[in-house]
């Protein structure tokens, strides 16, 4: 991934920029190779020569991403990044030759929403430009480019010590075209600026390297104007290859917030996590019933999921989505994310929010009082019947818990004896219906017999104690009966349950935190080599995907995964501190 802190691209080993949105991440898609074929867009440049060995990495502490191509003939290096904005999106692309001479080759396809707009293209002084309807692109080249067969195309051959440059700007058709960038002299401003961001991490520990990668990543899912942090840049890669759970991840969940927060906030980076919460309280402002689970990057709450037939999916995984239903789904733990969100930041010292208002409080609370009560979609946002999620349960114990928290330490008024009560009575039907004596583990939902992961966020927001017998037990239970190859599942599978066919990778979040409950119950070197194990299955520049096919050995479903690295982060520093405090908090993005 490169990205600019308003929308991402992704590059594959070739040198292919397969995804890109502009000029924002929820924007229609100008490259969407990757949810179809070539002929929905992309940008390759690569050698025109049998290649020997391709090796990437990112420049330290930052998003540039360097590919070098070793053939018979020479060796080259390509240079991707988008520049910080400072008024439209630039995507630079840099060829440097590093041994020998290398015959390039680049092919340009673009495709304006989705791969569905052919636009208008003709040739410039230094390059060429492409224009449909409210969409305009303009590239600059070192090369010559010629048309054939709706693409653009160019041959080059570049020595050691040559260096070849491209700027790809999208700017709205009706203004004026944005001035030409130095790119030698761009590139190296933008180095600079992500270096000194990641100087400022204060992790130190053993696993700095992995650390600082994810931090990095949740940096550029970051949507700079309005501080929110998407899920992924992505939409429908598929959790299952051939399957339908394929949901479009280019929306904020609340759900993210705490885990993303405790990220930030431990990592040192107290600016992002205050911009996260002022984006988080303006999005939830209204009725607390009409609270969304997610919304758009700039606090938008209708997400309306369309299918693009004329995508044929990733690996002809249909349909691709675009908007998510699950904005309409009612899920009981958002109450639970908000109010520890809220509690957290305080905590760390951030002070106030811009937007705090103490009535949003009472009215999240007066709601709680009965709806608690109610059963709904779950942290799954599964698509069968509402139930009685023992998880949900939990997250509203910890609404009401954090308030009345906060109230004690004197930050707002409310009735504390009556709310307490409520967190009793909350807590004590959770432990009655919730747990089952034969099996010796929380369950699903009331009443099931089924396993769910996400009961392993338990002593992890401090409902019970880690080494409380029944957390031991339903951590025994999972390892029994969730865990494959080493990594964890996310529930028993039944259709009747999520409304949907069987199938799906391991969730990577259910994972670490089965880490977190390691290291909190003393089992320190079980959690590294679990943490490890983790570490091993990132791709080759150390990005995560939301989920783990352990069998075929291979990363599924929306890359990369915003709640992946912050459970890369939560973990490290639990295993670093060792003093068997948590990250305390919710959870994760995601849908089906």
């Amino acid at each position: 991934m490169i990205g600019d802190c308003h929308t991402a691209a992704l590059v594959s080993k070739q040198g292919s920029i397969d995804w890109l949105c502009l000029p924002h991440f929820d924007s229609p898609a100008c490259f969407a190779a990757l949810l179809g074929t070539t002929e929905n867009g992309h940008w390759s440049i690569s050698p025109a020569e049998p290649i020997r060995a391709i090796r990437r990495r990112y420049r330290d502490g930052s998003l540039i991403l360097e590919t070098e191509f070793e053939t018979e003939s020479g060796s080259a290096t390509l240079i991707d990044c988008m520049i910080l904005r400072e008024d439209m999106p630039e995507l630079l692309r840099m060829v440097v030759g590093t041994r020998g001479q290398v015959r390039m080759k680049l092919e340009l396809v673009i495709r304006f929403d989705y791969g569905s707009v052919v636009p208008w293209v003709r040739r410039t002084d230094s390059g060429m430009s492409a224009i449909a309807g409210p969409d305009m692109i303009r590239l600059r080249s070192d090369v010559e480019l010629h048309g054939e067969n709706m693409k653009t195309l160019s041959e080059f051959t570049v020595a050691e010590g040559q260096k070849i440059s491209f700027d790809l700007t999208w700017y709205p058709s009706h203004v004026s075209e944005p001035a030409a960038v130095n790119v030698e002299t761009a590139i190296q401003k933008t180095e600079k600026w992500w270096q000194e961001w990641s100087n400022r991490c204060t992790y130190q520990g053993p696993w700095r390297d992995a650390v600082m990668r994810s931090l990095i990543t949740l940096k550029g899912l970051t949507f700079l104007p309005t501080g929110g942090i998407v899920a992924a840049p992505t939409t429908s890669l598929p959790e299952l290859i051939g399957g339908v759970r394929n949901w479009d991840y280019r929306f904020c969940w609340v759900r993210d917030a705490t885990l993303t927060l405790q990220s930030l906030i431990q990592a040192g980076y107290l600016d992002e996590a205050r911009d996260w919460r002022e984006w988080l309280l303006r999005a939830v402002a209204g009725s607390p019933s009409e609270l969304n689970i997610l919304y758009g990057l700039r606090g938008e709450r209708r997400l309306t999921e369309l299918e693009l037939p004329w995508l044929q999916g990733y690996e002809k995984s249909a349909p691709v989505r675009t908007g998510n239903a699950a904005y309409q789904q009612f899920q009981l733990d958002i109450f639970g994310e908000v109010a520890n969100t809220l509690f957290q930041a305080r905590e760390a010292g951030l002070g106030p929010a811009k937007h705090a208002r103490h009535e949003v409080v009472l009215a999240l609370l007066e709601f709680l009082e009965t709806g608690w009560e109610r059963p709904d979609e779950g942290i799954w946002e599964v698509r069968g019947p509402r139930r009685h999620f023992v998880h949900s349960k939990m997250m509203a114990w910890v609404a009401v818990d954090r308030f009345v928290r906060s109230a004690e330490k004197g930050r707002f008024t409310i009735e504390i004896p009556r709310w307490k009560k409520l967190r009793d009575a909350i807590h004590e039907q959770v432990c009655r219906h919730g747990f089952d004596a034969s099996m010796n583990s929380f369950v699903q939902y009331y009443g099931s017999k089924h396993l769910d992961a996400s009961i392993l966020m338990m002593p992890l927001v401090g409902f019970l104690e880690a080494n409380d017998s029944r957390v031991k037990g339903t951590v025994k239970a999972i390892e029994t009966h969730l865990v494959r190859n080493g990594f964890v599942g996310r529930y028993t599978q039944d259709p009747a349950v999520d409304g949907l066919p069987h199938g799906e990778g391991t969730f990577l979040a259910c994972s670490f935190w089965l880490a977190d409950n390691y290291e909190l119950q003393g089992r320190h070197q079980e959690a590294v080599r679990l943490f490890e194990h983790l570490l091993e299955i990132r791709n080759d520049v150390g990005l995560l995907a939301e989920e783990y096919e352990p069998v075929g050995k291979r990363q599924l479903g929306n890359f990369p995964q915003a709640f992946s690295h912050v459970g890369l982060v939560n973990t490290a520093f639990n295993l670093t501190s060792g003093s068997g405090q948590s990250s305390a908090g919710p959870m994760v993005a995601g849908a089906s």
